[in-house]
């Protein structure tokens, strides 16, 4: 359940972060990839849920490391798709 839990809030984090860089690239000349920075930001999220699971939970290693690809896989994968397809993929 934690892990559905992770992936549905990185999903929407990255709804939040698309529409801020949608929002931003409205006004400014700058073009800003709100896919590409939440992908980083995840990850440092991501690997911090698998050190609490790790250390603090006593979750093995091995365990943390299955769900690390989905709760980070997940909105990763999503949020690369969404970036080449709006913003520099095929299109340009």
């Amino acid at each position: 359940m934690h892990t559905l839990r992770m992936t549905v809030m990185g999903l929407l984090l990255l709804g939040l972060f698309v529409l801020g860089a949608w929002l931003w690239n409205r006004s400014q000349a700058k073009r800003v990839d709100g896919a590409w920075i939440f992908i980083w930001i995840w990850l440092a999220i991501a690997l911090v849920n698998l050190l609490v699971g790790v250390f603090v939970a006593g979750i093995p290693l091995l365990t943390e490391i299955l769900v690390l690809l989905v709760v980070f896989g997940v909105p990763a994968a999503t949020a690369w798709y969404l970036s080449r397809r709006f913003v520099g993929g095929a299109a340009s």
